[in-house]
């Protein structure tokens, strides 16, 4: 992976550590898991976009990737969180990527893979 990319996705993973060992949230906190979306899990997508569409295509180790999956997940953990809603998601990170370029909307992409809030 790109130095630029690894990087970024060190400070997103550093980030979400210092977010879930913070949170501490009054369900539901809709402007908390709005802060969240914009700061953790809407660039940690955009930087998976970015490295398959860019100028040139990265290739992610298999640990790279799982680190990136592993941390878009955390992030999608803690918006849970500010709804009272445990998740320990498993989701792919392609599949938000897909979602974030059809919808152009970070939280539509995460109430589409999480179902949450409920609508």
């Amino acid at each position: 992976m790109s130095g630029q990319y690894d990087d970024r996705l060190r400070t997103l993973s550093r980030r979400v550590e210092q977010t879930r060992e913070s949170l501490d949230p009054d369900p539901p906190d809709e402007e908390r898991a709005m802060e969240i979306l914009r700061q953790g899990f809407g660039p940690t997508v955009a930087l998976y976009c970015e490295a398959r569409t860019g100028g040139s295509w990265v290739r992610f180790s298999g640990a790279e990737f799982e680190r990136l999956e592993r941390t878009m997940n955390d992030w999608l953990d803690c918006y849970a969180a500010c709804y009272g809603v445990e998740l320990a998601g498993t989701y792919s990170v392609r599949a938000a990527a897909e979602l974030l370029v059809d919808t152009h909307n970070a939280h539509d992409v995460a109430v589409l893979l999480t179902g949450v809030p409920d609508q």
